[in-house]
């Protein structure tokens, strides 16, 4: 889960109710195999740069909705204090696991890059609960050409990963509720996100985790390791694996891996890239509609908008404001409903309004400093 929507998801105790269980997701298991599929000309995959001879280096990114042992959402949802602590000892367990197996290989240098949404200012993993051979990092979204080339990771595995929208898998979605998104005609992953972030400098993904039909997402990386850490029953609900054995099973297949890199592929995805979101309640992107310019389609309860982008970096940086634009479309309408049905949700919302009136007037008035470009 992408760290742009974070404060998206700040305060929302129930999303997986509102958002997971919503809509497209409930769609049955027999999933179209089209959604696997790579068109012609989406892609292209070519092998590795070799690794160094020696100091490997390897990116750890993980999320936290696909994790051996955890069967219950609130685990993942930092406003569950009391799951949410038990959900970061898990992702420890993973993690760690995972980094058993790449130390084995030879990995010198481990960093840890956190791209769940819980909402926590601090790292979802606790840095006293991490492997002492790694380290967090911090990176934006999109990653900067620069940084990328100076961490000079020589592989990236994904841990705590979950399937896409449509799918029903545990807790699926792709980036934002409600939302699905497509690169060059293919339905992705937030796992092959990274694969094709890290692609673009030359970096190969060679390890996920996740629940069962995350497996079948990822028919598109054939050369990955994959390890299963529970079958889903639904999105709310999966069957759990023994941890042992799943942590076992993690650390060698971490293992092998790193010491089969070569086998493995860089993923890039073809120039120009055309972005297509596509979102079904909760989410929207109605309020596009008659926008000049924009390539814009609905069927029924779906949008979908559409535009080509010059560069991975000017993709990424359009999906997400369409991902905001369609996770925001109903929120307001949706809180205003919630609170008014409580007690003291008329002097809520008239607190609300005060607050809402007095920023514009405040700012209008010359009190607020205005942003460069704006005075008048």
């Amino acid at each position: 889960m992408p760290v742009f929507y974070r404060a998206a998801l700040a305060g929302s105790r129930a999303w997986l109710v509102v958002g997971v269980v919503a809509g497209r997701v409930l769609t049955p298991v027999g999933v179209e195999l089209a959604r696997a599929q790579v068109p012609r000309g989406a892609r292209v995959l070519t092998a590795p740069p070799p690794a160094r001879t020696a100091g490997l280096k390897v990116l750890l990114v993980h999320d936290m909705e696909c994790l051996a042992g955890q069967a219950d959402w609130r685990t993942f949802v930092f406003e569950h204090k009391v799951e949410y602590a038990e959900g970061q000892k898990l992702l420890a367990a993973d993690v760690n696991a995972v980094i058993d197996g790449l130390v084995e290989a030879g990995a010198e240098t481990v960093r840890i890059l956190d791209r769940h949404g819980s909402s926590n200012p601090e790292p979802d993993l606790p840095p006293a609960l991490l492997h002492p051979r790694a380290k967090h990092i911090s990176l934006p979204e999109p990653i900067p050409s620069d940084s990328a080339r100076a961490l000079a990771f020589d592989a990236v595995v994904v841990v705590g990963a979950h399937a896409k929208s449509g799918t029903g898998g545990f807790a699926a979605h792709s980036f934002s509720r409600g939302t699905e998104t497509f690169f060059n005609g293919m339905s992705i992953t937030e796992a092959e996100f990274i694969g094709y972030t890290w692609g673009q400098f030359g970096v190969p993904m060679i390890l996920a985790t996740g629940d069962d039909r995350l497996k079948d997402d990822l028919r598109t990386m054939p050369w990955i390791e994959y390890v299963t850490v529970k079958r889903t029953i639904s999105s709310s609900q999966a069957e759990l694996r023994p941890a042992d054995e799943v942590h076992a099973e993690m650390r060698v297949a971490a293992k092998r891996a790193l010491e089969n890199r070569a086998r493995a592929k860089v993923m890039k995805l073809t120039m120009p890239i055309t972005i297509t979101v596509s979102a079904a309640p909760p989410a929207s992107l109605g309020s596009l509609r008659s926008i000049p310019g924009v390539r814009y389609s609905e069927t029924g309860d779906e949008s979908r908008v559409t535009f080509v982008a010059p560069s991975f970096a000017r993709a990424v940086t359009g999906l997400f404001g369409l991902l905001g634009v369609a996770s925001q479309a109903n929120r307001l309408q949706m809180l205003t409903a919630a609170v008014r049905k409580h007690p003291d949700g008329p002097s809520i919302m008239l607190d609300y309004l005060d607050s809402h009136v007095n920023r514009w007037l405040e700012y209008e008035s010359g009190r607020t400093p205005r942003a460069a470009g704006r005075e008048r």
